[in-house]
């Protein structure tokens, strides 16, 4: 018999339905409410209401995700409770509240389905004699111990301090604590098979004084975390505690990858970075460890430790260096270029003898566009095993660029050296710096001087970027720029430099190139095959000749790509027949010439001569027109740049000083005019070797001497006559023979640069060197010889017979 919260008196019985329960572990004399779900728990509630006077067995389940429990599942020990009352909800639930009576070990199960039902025996506790002074003692250190833990923030209900003071029963005290604790369900089943009251008394109070560390050491690391503490820092004080908590228990050591930290000290252990590098990095990895992760420094600091951590600090791609290996891969990519390809060899020679401490030389491509000077780059690091990156360099204005941003600034960012480093993931990559000769400057810097230190191998072994603000070995790079005028890059840069000429290529080495390379890539990229066009040698010089007039292949190209497309789509409506692309071909396809032979000198005609000019496209050919007028003085037109006009000027000086033996008559500058222009008037024009083109166009003019068609000429003038060198030599005869220009007048001094011009060149042009004005007029203008013989004699004649 027991007796209830309401003072019945209860027969316990040896057979009652069983309630599995989750999460919690009822004690006697204990009052909760609980909610029921499963249907075969509802089927025990209802046979304990109707059929066992509201007694029900709980027993707490081994695992509380079961949800249909077997035997063996559930604790052996529970607690006899009565329902005292019940209450269905509408989700079909019902919730009860029950209050536990005694202590019962389920002896057998009698039903397992639809709810269980079994035999149980009454457990008694082990009985204390009275006032016994053990006993007094740990209840009153319970009590101590408990409103301790109470005062220190455990969150208990306010009344059971003055509940445990009318509790003298010392199993019942100890119950009624267990209950308060929220002890994980294994250690309150452990409490509850305990039958002595004195062992249970023991295990209470151990429990509390765990509980009152714990509290004292989340004290501690409160007001450790709280002098820190900002109105927005509530994730740093969460992470400040679970730091604290981890240094008390002696877990600071995390698995790699779940502390952010350890994660990047990691990292920078595996860089293998110099002494200087990897002090500073751990210098900043420990600033970064006190700062709030959300701060603007933070950020700043983990962008900083994530560029040093991927930068190749050891990292060295393998260098395979085969001289036969490497001429195959350039005669692959490129046609012609032979001194190219044999500096480059001999670059590649070098450094398999002597290794990876070779000090290379940085060679600059220098020449028009379209002639292959980034493709060649690429070549190289083909050739050596090398990566390659390209950094463009076109535009730039601000030292930053090269140098990096320091990390004061707002979206720093090292510069694009530091950048193309870890690009190529390796510290030895082939790097091209394309457009050297583009490079600006203003207030914010000159990137050429900082350009100073990237490409001497004496002082890039230490270059610093600001942003970094270590030294990174840059020596171990092979560097290769290219520009268009070498004039335009600064002197000291230009002597770190091997300059390297790219000149254009003729009518049929464009014919061989777009044969091996720009035919079939093209065909590849328009999804066309043999099968459905043929190229004939007729058919791109067609192109060339008549859509084209470039020393590169840019233009040549684009028209064999634009006749690719335009047979795709006779092939896409069904037209399955191959087309020929004969001279006819090119004319349907691309339309009418672009370049003509009107472009050309048809005649040999009187006042006009064909001149030679380098520009950064190549060489040009350029026709000089003269005229006279009545009036006086001088009229330059078509944008003649100030060396132009200079040279005009001496021209005319030395024609004037030289008018009588020249057959001029000496009152012809007083009475007229003299107009001098270059067609295309728009395109500024200017350069030192268009001296002697000048005075021959004037000649013709003043004299009635035509100029022969088929001479074009390259050099400047003197007051005295005589004829100075020029450059770009083999520019200015690609684009005479594109022209069909026979002869060329050159600079006696250019005579040497004649061996830089292959033998097919000079097979179809003739040069003429001269050291003299009288040389160039002996050559260009026609007839001019019987007319000079002639005016020898006449002046015999007219001279007195001591004179003569």
């Amino acid at each position: 018999m027991v007796t209830n919260y309401e003072g019945d008196n209860i027969e316990l019985k040896d057979h009652l339905p069983l309630l599995p329960i989750r999460d919690i572990v009822v004690y006697p004399f204990m009052i909760l409410p609980f909610f029921v779900g499963r249907e075969s728990s509802i089927q025990a509630v209802d046979h304990a209401l109707t059929k066992t006077d509201r007694l029900i067995l709980l027993s707490s389940q081994k695992d509380m995700k079961a949800e249909a429990p077997a035997p063996d599942e559930i604790y052996e020990v529970g607690t006899i409770a009565m329902i005292m009352r019940m209450r269905k909800l509408p989700d079909g639930r019902i919730k009860i509240l029950v209050q536990g009576l005694s202590k019962a070990r389920i002896t057998a199960f009698t039903q397992e389905a639809p709810y269980f039902m079994c035999k149980l025996m009454k457990v008694e506790d082990v009985k204390l004699e009275e006032n016994n002074v053990a006993a007094n003692a740990l209840m009153r250190n319970i009590r101590e111990q408990l409103e301790k833990v109470i005062n220190m923030g455990k969150v208990l209900s306010p009344d059971i301090l003055m509940i445990l003071e009318d509790i003298k029963d010392p199993g019942r005290l100890a119950d009624l604590v267990a209950s308060n604790l929220n002890l994980h369900v294994a250690e309150a089943q452990t409490i509850l098979e305990i039958l002595d009251p004195m062992e249970r008394l023991h295990r209470i109070n151990d429990i509390l004084a765990r509980e009152l560390e714990i509290l004292a050491m989340q004290n501690k690391i409160k007001s450790t975390a709280k002098e820190e503490i900002t109105k927005n820092q509530k994730e740093y004080f969460l992470r400040e505690q679970i730091k604290a908590i981890k240094s008390e228990l002696g877990d600071e050591a995390q698995k790699e990858g779940d502390d952010e930290f350890a994660e990047i000290r990691n990292k920078i252990a595996k860089a293998k970075m110099p002494e200087e590098a990897e002090k500073e990095s751990l210098k900043q990895i420990a600033r970064l460890e006190k700062m709030h992760p959300d701060s603007s420094e933070a950020s700043i600091l983990r962008s900083y430790l994530e560029w040093m951590c991927d930068l190749p600090w050891s990292k060295t791609s393998e260098e395979k260096i085969d001289l036969d290996a490497a001429l195959e891969i350039l005669n692959e990519d490129h046609f012609d270029l032979f001194k190219v390809k044999e500096r480059i060899l001999e670059y590649l020679a070098v450094r398999q003898l002597k290794g990876p401490g070779m000090k290379g030389p940085i060679l600059c491509f220098s020449g028009p566009p379209g002639v292959g000077k980034t493709s060649l780059g690429k070549s190289i690091a083909k050739a050596c095993g090398r990566e390659f990156v390209r950094i463009s360099l076109g535009g730039v204005k601000d030292e930053a660029e090269i140098r990096g941003h320091r990390r004061t600034y707002v979206g720093a960012m090292p510069g694009r050296f530091v950048q193309a480093m870890k690009q190529a993931k390796t510290n030895n990559p082939v790097i091209l710096l394309d457009e050297i000769d583009k490079l600006g400057g203003d207030f914010k810097g000159d990137p050429s001087a900082a350009l100073l230190e990237v490409l001497d191998p004496e002082q890039n072994m230490n270059f610093r970027d600001h942003y970094l603000n270590v030294a990174f070995d840059l020596s171990n790079v092979m560097f290769i720029a290219t520009s268009n005028f070498l004039e335009q890059i600064p002197a000291p840069l230009r002597d770190r430099m091997e300059i390297i000429n790219l000149s254009g290529y003729t009518q049929e080495e464009k014919v061989a190139i777009s044969k091996k390379y720009i035919i079939p890539k093209q065909m590849d990229e328009n999804g066309i095959t043999d099968e459905h066009i043929n190229f004939t040698d007729e058919g791109v010089a067609s192109v060339i000749k008549g859509y084209t007039s470039e020393a590169g292949l840019r233009n040549l190209e684009r028209k064999i790509g634009a006749i690719c497309r335009k047979v795709a789509m006779k092939i896409a409506k069904g037209e399955a027949e191959q087309t020929h692309i004969m001279s006819e071909t090119v004319f349907k396809l691309l339309g009418p010439p672009v370049f003509t032979k009107d472009d050309e000198k048809e005649t040999d005609e009187i006042g006009v001569s064909t001149g030679l000019a380098w520009t950064a496209h190549g060489g040009e050919v350029l026709y000089i027109e003269t005229t006279k007028m009545k009036g006086r003085g001088l009229t330059l037109t078509g944008q003649l740049g100030d060396v132009m006009k200079e040279s005009a000027q001496a021209a005319i000086g030395y024609i004037r000083s030289q008018a009588f033996e020249l057959g001029i008559e000496d009152d012809i500058f007083e009475k007229n005019e003299l107009h001098i222009h270059l067609p295309a008037g728009a395109t500024p024009k200017d350069g030192p070797s268009a001296g002697i083109t000048l005075a021959t166009a004037i000649v013709s003019l003043l004299t009635g001497t035509p100029v022969s068609k088929d001479v074009a000429m390259t050099g400047e003038i003197t007051l005295t006559g005589k004829v100075l060198p020029i450059g770009g030599l083999k520019e200015k005869a690609l684009a005479a023979m594109r022209m069909n220009v026979k002869t060329i007048i050159i600079p006696w001094k250019n005579k040497k640069d004649l061996e830089d011009i292959p033998a097919e060149y000079r097979e179809k042009l003739n040069f003429v060197p001269v050291k003299s004005f009288d040389e160039v007029l002996d050559v260009a203008l026609v007839g001019w010889k019987e007319k000079k013989k002639k005016k020898v004699y006449s002046r015999k004649e007219t001279l007195p017979p001591a004179a003569a």
